[in-house]
């Protein structure tokens, strides 16, 4: 059993101004996300793209801005809807207070759609075609998340067995062994995901086909990750002993197992490109 090793979440303090780590991991999914759209800008079909529909390195800057923009905006909006509706409809004015925290993937992410398909009517692209080459370059910066929230020590798992070699004590978490459940979620969501995302991206595929796998590979590791991660205290576990996260997962799974079938089946059709 070991226990946590309570990281000085402030990485670098210089008088009044205070660094924190959590931010130096969001610096960190920028800078993989550009890096990785520079790249991304080489694979099929965007390479051979030509003329008003090519691709530049100022494209994904943009998005990048973007992105950033709806993720925030999206993610605030979404744990005030989906976690705490009641709370902040009767407190309405701390839907702003971004600094007291509160986040939601899931609302960060149909934040990120929405900003994505802006940026998509704004450059005249198919929004199928902005989504996919999104999707692969997003899974390292949630891997870079789930190490901030590691060091922070916060989004604790589940009880473990104390004989399980990487079970963890947490402060504020009482004295029982835990899951690390964020270094779960580092590895699935954040890793796997992307090689095997990066992997599948590399070849052109159907319109859409890159971003329903993202969708439904989120979902499914997320799923399973849920399983040792400690429920929100406020919420619990809900019907069918399913966690909230785990019941906003449901449609992300079924909705990108059905949007890949779909999209390749209208790519197949005559004319479906």
């Amino acid at each position: 059993m070991l226990n946590h090793p309570q990281i000085d979440p402030v990485a670098l303090q210089i008088g009044p101004l205070a660094i924190h780590w959590y931010g130096l991991t969001y610096l960190a999914a920028f800078g993989l996300f550009l890096y990785l759209g520079f790249r991304r800008l080489g694979h099929p079909p965007f390479a051979t793209l030509a003329g008003s529909s090519a691709w530049t390195r100022q494209d994904v800057e943009d998005m990048l801005f973007l992105g950033v923009l709806g993720v925030v905006a999206g993610g605030r909006l979404g744990y005030c809807l989906f976690y705490k509706p009641g709370y902040y409809a009767s407190h309405p004015l701390e839907i702003f207070a971004v600094w007291q925290g509160g986040m939601s993937f899931h609302g960060g992410m149909l934040g990120v759609m929405a900003a994505m398909a802006w940026f998509a009517r704004s450059r005249s692209k198919p929004f199928l075609q902005v989504m996919d080459f999104v999707a692969p370059c997003v899974p390292t910066g949630l891997a870079a998340g789930r190490i901030g929230n590691f060091i922070n020590g916060e989004l604790w798992g589940r009880v473990a067995d104390p004989s399980l070699p990487w079970a963890m004590v947490f402060r504020g978490a009482g004295s029982s062994a835990r899951h690390p459940s964020q270094i779960y979620q580092f590895l699935l969501e954040g890793l796997l995901l992307f090689v095997l995302l990066w992997l599948y991206a590399r070849k052109e595929r159907a319109p859409g086909q890159v971003a329903a796998a993202f969708l439904g590979g989120y979902g499914l590791f997320r799923f399973i990750a849920e399983f040792f991660r400690e429920p929100d205290a406020h919420l619990g576990l809900l019907s069918l002993g399913m966690s909230m996260g785990q019941w906003l997962c449901v449609p992300m799974i079924a909705g990108g197992a059905a949007l890949w079938w779909w999209f390749g089946q209208r790519a197949a059709a005559p004319g479906g490109r």
